[in-house]
């Protein structure tokens, strides 16, 4: 019999860390933007949403400058593109700056596998952080019951004899859940005999994956995200006509699921800054930013909003600005890019047990990655600025090392220790931000609308991937010729690729070039407003890995979460 041991938090861990600050009282929170305290409907003293009557009186107000947090491509070492992402916004406040934050919720998969916690790290943390990390308001857990409610639809439709002829080999519509479990990726329902309907071939995706989440965090109203519901495609019938999810009059029902959900989170920085926390697309295999009414509400009421994208340059931030950007017509002034010595170090061939050693020209070879992605977010005529997120163990040679590598681009590199001290260790980044901020912008997407859709994939991966060639199997170039003769051409393209390489090989570090891109499926989302190209072994419903980090939480006597970080 398992014997429950009293177990206490780590002084060092950044629960104990998030629980040495007190929350202000979230009405004081949404005071700082001007936001009513009856407009804010309280989850608890610390937590709220803003309503949706309230942030429809915000759209003719004057926008604020909208600054992107990205990263280099990840590795093991860590970058804290999170943990930046708080301590920039803590630090334009704590220059006098009217500043909010723009972060994704996250999401139960990452959390219980090998993140443990997305909410930032140290003195540069959301809080309640554990509630943030679980449950928080609900949100993830209402798009997983409106997507499986379609699910649901679905076979009852079939059931009860299939008036839309429905091809049951040609359905498109799988199920989700915010868990990590490999186990289900291909299942087969409808087994134990005619009562519980006919048996077909099905399958889980991760929550996050849904299209409904992203039409949650691409749509600006309510009457919006239900016309965008009504458009998604679940399937086709025998005549391989696409069936669209408004045929099964299910999409009012989703709406009702969604109604609260769909109000913005806000809550706030140990620094007590305004963050809105809300949405939480993978920036892998989804489009990986936050709600556009988060982002749209934030811009309305603060003069700088700090949001980041998930993953790589590569990925969230190119889909940031050529999905998210374009539909939701926001223009970004600057951009942040942020890596670390020792992820550096990782990129330039060095394993992981090695870090801690110096090893300046390792960090030289691996800041190939850092410029690459740099050289890839002018392409959209950002002006950026590098922060490099400071460990202990960094010496003077391998920061130089870093201004270096950016030097012939004219790029100013900031040692930033908002870890350590908050919202003081990143002070000199905030300024930089604002003066790049301030500054014109020439920011466009990196292709334009009339584009083919094969052109747009093979313009991502030679521009930003640098890939010599896509791979387009027969089956993925006749389907991409299908969408583009049925009117989907003009949709910007989501790739869904390994966030580890520019490559699609996740073992291929640094900057590689000449690589050949395998595009191994093509998944429409109409409601969405894009099309999904899945290159190499990336999954929509990824794995736990050999020692989650669910086996290291616990709730002490008192009811306290630990093992979240």
């Amino acid at each position: 019999m398992h014997q429950v041991t009293a177990r206490q938090i780590d002084p060092a861990s950044d629960a104990a860390i998030a629980a040495s600050v007190t929350p202000a009282p979230i009405e004081e929170i949404g005071a700082k933007l001007g936001i009513p305290a009856a407009d804010l409907y309280r989850y608890g003293p610390y937590k709220a949403k803003l309503s949706l009557d309230y942030i429809s009186g915000l759209e003719d107000r004057p926008q604020g400058k909208l600054i992107l947090v990205t990263a280099i491509s990840p590795t093991p070492a860590g970058e804290g593109k999170t943990t930046t992402t708080i301590g920039l916004g803590d630090a334009l406040a704590r220059i006098g700056r009217k500043a909010a934050i723009c972060l994704r919720e996250p999401s139960l998969g990452p959390v219980f596998g090998a993140k443990g916690g997305a909410t930032g790290g140290g003195h540069a943390q959301i809080i309640p952080m554990q509630d943030i990390n679980l449950h928080f308001t609900g949100d993830l857990h209402a798009i997983s019951a409106a997507h499986n409610l379609l699910a649901a639809l679905i076979d009852n439709h079939i059931y009860w004899g299939n008036g839309l002829d429905l091809d049951t080999r040609r359905i498109s519509w799988r199920r989700v859940v915010d868990l990590n479990d490999r186990a289900l990726r291909q299942v087969v329902v409808g087994l134990g005999g005619a009562a519980n309907g006919f048996p077909r071939e099905d399958g889980f995706d991760i929550t996050v994956a849904s299209e409904v989440m992203a039409i949650f965090c691409l749509s600006r109203t309510l009457s919006e995200l239900e016309e965008r519901l009504s458009r998604m495609v679940i399937g086709q019938t025998r005549a391989k006509a696409l069936v669209e999810a408004g045929a099964l009059k299910g999409i009012g029902a989703m709406v009702a699921l969604l109604r609260d959900a769909f109000q913005p989170n806000l809550v706030q920085t140990m620094g007590h800054t305004p963050a809105f926390v809300h949405g939480g697309p993978f920036a892998n295999i989804a489009h990986g930013c936050n709600s556009v009414i988060a982002t749209r509400s934030a811009l309305a009421l603060a003069d700088y909003v700090v949001t980041e994208a998930g993953f790589g340059a590569d990925l969230g931030a190119e889909k940031f600005l050529d999905i998210k950007c374009r539909q939701a017509g926001l223009a970004p002034s600057a951009a942040v890019v942020v890596a670390t010595i020792r992820a550096l170090k990782m990129h330039g061939g060095v394993p992981l047990k090695g870090l801690s050693a110096e090893n300046a020209e390792a960090v030289t070879a691996g800041a190939a990655n850092l410029v690459r992605h740099v050289e890839n977010l002018r392409k959209f005529g950002l002006p950026v600025v590098v922060a490099l997120n400071r460990f202990t163990a960094d010496t003077p040679a391998e920061i130089e090392a870093v201004r270096t590598a950016l030097a012939p681009l004219g790029v100013a590199v900031h040692v930033c220790s908002h870890w350590a001290d908050g919202a003081a260790g990143a002070e000199d980044l905030a300024r930089e931000v604002v003066a790049l901020a301030d500054a014109p912008s020439a920011f466009q997407p990196l292709y334009g609308d009339e584009m083919p859709l094969k052109g747009k994939i093979e313009t991502i991966a030679r521009e930003i991937y640098r890939a010599g060639e896509v791979v387009f199997s027969a089956e993925v170039s006749k389907k991409l010729d299908e969408l583009q003769t049925s009117g989907f051409g003009t949709l910007p393209v989501c790739m869904a690729k390994t966030q580890y390489s520019f490559s699609a090989n996740p073992a291929l570090r640094g900057a590689p070039t000449g690589h050949a891109l395998p595009v191994r499926e093509v998944r429409l989302s109409a409601g969405a407003g894009f099309v999904v190209a899945l290159t190499g072994d990336v999954l929509t419903m990824p794995g736990l890995p050999s020692v989650p980090a669910a086996e290291g939480m616990f709730v002490t006597a008192d009811g306290v979460i630990g093992g979240l970080s």
